[in-house]
């Protein structure tokens, strides 16, 4: 659908001419996320400068019935960020700015536009330390990531991006600027609407400012990887250290993904044993007697037969080879289009719904080559089915996509989620029924009539307006 001249006009009259882009290209960079899935077909990209900005552009869109998508750094996996129809994309990337900090209260306030790893630098110089870290870090935007609620690989230690949010200003899809919370730590005046917006995928409104909490820089990290014997062996090793010492990070992933990291990273593999699955484990180590505890640990689960070798990082870059071989898989990966699967159930009950998952998997696939990662440590793995050079993406979507149903039951069966960190987007979206009763999702759509009663925003995405 184009949008009128008339409306580009107005567009460049709130943001200034160089900042609506009508060009393809600029549609290609901005109209899209990481999945492959959709090809991008914006009206107009607009990039604001101000929450006053956002706000303007969204009381047009109200005016003239024109739909939005917010755009942030566009690392998503689910399709959240894709405009298709002809969309106003509103894209954050030059609202980048600290707007406050506060040593006392140990928060900062920044504007939704600055990127992760900004963030991260900010507080390491003021020395502090801003904990949730993933692979797009040096890409994502905090708006983006606190609209999906992010996780990454230090959630066993430091909880979810919902835990480090303090307050948000947002536009809403009536174009009402709120703030929410005001960065305090106790406000036990009803409902938190902050909540409402932190995982909504931009289906209620535009976030543009966050005040985020930060704490005590960590002590120095020890990173240990082991192989693995088994799944059901990545259990007891598991149990063990988080019985033993106190973790940051326990990650895995299977032997035919480290290949690959290691052919495309040319980064060293850890020993030479070959092991079916590998356990990467990150603990503080505030004294010799912490290195000491977890070797003790790694011990046990030798004798114990779940583990056949290991590797500790003796220095900074030995730690970062080693987790390169975690975190690069995505990236490495992206290469054969995958098809993802991002998938969370109670770490209990992880051996048996892999069990499942694997056999379901072996007899659905057995011509197609799967990797599995993931954050062992707090339920939720990545199944990756990787695309054959025979096929067109079309078609191993369309094959992929029938079995992700009987994933989605077994997922059902075990009470576990269907998006476990990367959101619903589209691509999740038919499927939210297996984690959702029918009443959460009728609640979830009145929720959204309320803040955006003409259904602009994002539409399409996670869960349609309410009739």
């Amino acid at each position: 659908m184009a949008i009128a001249d008339a409306t580009i006009e107005k567009l460049r009259h709130i943001v200034g001419d160089q900042r609506v882009l009508t060009d393809d290209v600029s549609f290609q960079q901005y109209g899209v996320d990481r999945t492959t899935i959709w090809q991008p077909a914006p009206g107009v990209v607009v990039l604001p400068g101000s929450t006053e900005e956002v706000q303007a552009i969204v009381q047009l869109a109200n005016a003239e019935n024109l739909a939005v998508v917010p755009s942030g750094g566009r690392t998503g996996l689910s399709g959240g960020a894709v405009a298709t129809n002809g969309e106003i994309v509103i894209a954050m990337d030059r609202m980048n700015k600290v707007v406050d900090f506060s040593e006392v209260d140990r928060t900062v306030t920044v504007e939704a536009g600055m990127i992760t790893q900004q963030l991260q630098a900010f507080a390491e110089d003021k020395g502090l330390f801003y904990p949730v870290d993933f692979a797009s870090a040096g890409s994502s935007q905090i708006g983006g990531n606190i609209a999906t609620n992010a996780g990454g690989i230090n959630v066993i230690r430091y909880g979810m991006t919902r835990d480090w949010v303090m307050g948000l200003k947002v536009v809403d899809g009536n174009g009402n600027i709120m703030e929410l919370n005001h960065g305090l730590v106790k406000n036990n005046t009803g409902l938190d609407f902050r909540h409402l917006f932190i995982g909504s995928e931009g289906i209620l409104g535009i976030i543009t400012e966050a005040s985020m909490r930060l704490t005590r820089k960590a002590p120095e990290l020890s990173v240990l990887v082991l192989g693995v014997t088994d799944f059901p062996s990545i259990m007891g090793v598991l149990k063990t250290f988080n019985e033993g010492m106190g973790l940051t990070a326990f990650e895995f992933f299977s032997h035919n993904g480290m290949e690959k990291v290691i052919a495309h990273s040319e980064v060293p593999a850890p020993f030479e044993t070959v092991s079916p699955f590998y356990a990467l484990i990150e603990f503080e180590q505030s004294s010799e007697a912490d290195l000491e505890r977890a070797m003790e640990l790694f011990e046990t689960c030798m004798e114990e037969g779940w583990v056949e070798d290991g590797a500790i990082s003796q220095s900074l870059s030995q730690a970062e080879n080693l987790w390169k071989l975690r975190e690069d898989l995505s990236e490495t990966l992206s290469q054969w289009k995958p098809y993802k699967n991002d998938i969370s159930v109670s770490v209990s009950q992880m051996p048996a719904f892999i069990e499942k998952v694997d056999a379901l998997v072996a007899e659905e696939y057995p011509d197609f080559e799967i990797v599995w990662f993931g954050h062992i440590g707090d339920g939720n793995i990545h199944l990756n089915i990787l695309k054959p050079d025979d096929l067109t993406v079309e078609a191993f979507t369309e094959r992929c996509g029938g079995v992700s149903q009987q994933v989605a039951a077994l997922i059902q069966a075990f009470n576990g989620s269907v998006s476990a960190e990367h959101g619903v987007g589209l691509l999740k979206k038919d499927y939210l029924s297996y984690t959702r009763t029918e009443t959460e999702l009728q609640l979830m759509r009145q929720i959204k009539k309320v803040f955006d009663p003409k259904g602009i925003m994002n539409p399409g995405k996670l869960v349609d307006a309410a009739d």
